[in-house]
């Protein structure tokens, strides 16, 4: 059953230079992000045929956009670091109609199975959180830089729902065969969550005028397990600058890159039955604008 989707997790804040004492810091931004998301379902008119159905060119979300961000970091004992941050990206959007008849197996909160009228209008949302929580130890550190080392958990969290005139399926013992309709839903959804996963990275900071620090880090993580396989990449570069006490506005470039695949099978008669395959890429290559507070 596709109970799980993926997720991620560890914080990786802007860092600025050598702390004495305790602080608290709160980041607000924005991000340029660009998305890829697929999903394998059924083609209703050849049943041991799949068709890769993918969010962004069939069902017309938003490639594109720029997004929040929120981060909270945690200094501490002079060399510790706790780091709590979030990203989302919701999208949703109107397909006049898809052209095909679609069959999802094993889709939604009860894994029902459901057949897509394709000739009809479809409105598709998409919405995925990404949570992370590290925690990071300050290595190497002088007058002005600071060079460490983290590790940490990412969770994501998928919500996708489909709303149109849409058939649910009477269970069935062929997973070959195709569903009859039984009732007709206007809307189902499904809600994927992760485990939190690990991963690892380093940091460094520098500051080459007062007032003006340079940032950077990364991280990495990559896993495969059972019908799942994740990995997240996380490389960030920039400039934090005083824009008055306690305030401070940053400008980096960011790489960030989640991509989960999940493949979902049945067992009948002892033979395995494969049903569902997900896959959602989150990705930006890009610019990224924050004003942090700290105290």
């Amino acid at each position: 059953m596709l109970k799980q989707a993926f997720v991620g997790l560890l914080a990786a804040a802007s860092f600025s230079g050598h702390v004495n004492a305790d602080e608290y810091k709160f980041t607000i931004g924005a991000f340029y992000a660009s998305s890829d998301s697929t999903m394998l379902v059924k083609s209703a008119k050849d049943t041991n045929s799949y068709y890769l159905l993918d969010f962004e060119d069939d069902l017309l979300l938003t490639e594109e956009q720029f997004l929040p961000f929120f981060e909270f970091t945690y200094s501490f004992n002079d060399r510790h670091n706790i780091y709590l941050d979030w990203k989302s990206l919701h999208r949703n959007a109107d397909t006049p109609q898809l052209g095909f008849d679609i069959e999802i197996p094993e889709f939604g909160d009860n894994d029902d199975n459901f057949l897509i009228d394709g000739e009809a209008k479809i409105s598709t949302t998409l919405n995925i959180d990404i949570l992370r929580l590290g925690y990071g130890y300050d290595i190497w550190e002088g007058d002005n830089y600071t060079v460490g080392a983290s590790i940490g958990l990412h969770t994501m969290f998928v919500e996708t729902v489909f709303e149109g005139n849409i058939g649910l399926c009477e269970s069935r013992s062929d997973p070959n065969a195709l569903c009859d309709t039984a009732t007709f839903t206007p809307r189902i959804v499904d809600n994927a969550l992760t485990a939190p996963l690990p991963d690892v990275g380093v940091y460094g900071s520098y500051e080459f005028y007062p007032g003006w620090v340079f940032n950077a880090h990364a991280q990495y993580f990559a896993i495969k397990y059972d019908n799942v396989k994740g990995s997240l990449v996380d490389i960030r570069a920039g400039v934090q600058a005083i824009i008055c006490e306690n305030w401070h506005l940053s400008l980096a470039y960011n790489y960030y890159d989640v991509d989960v695949d999940i493949e979902q099978s049945r067992s009948i008669l002892d033979t395995e039955f494969r049903t569902f395959d997900y896959n959602i890429n989150y990705s930006f290559t890009g610019p990224m604008f924050a004003v942090s507070y700290s105290f």
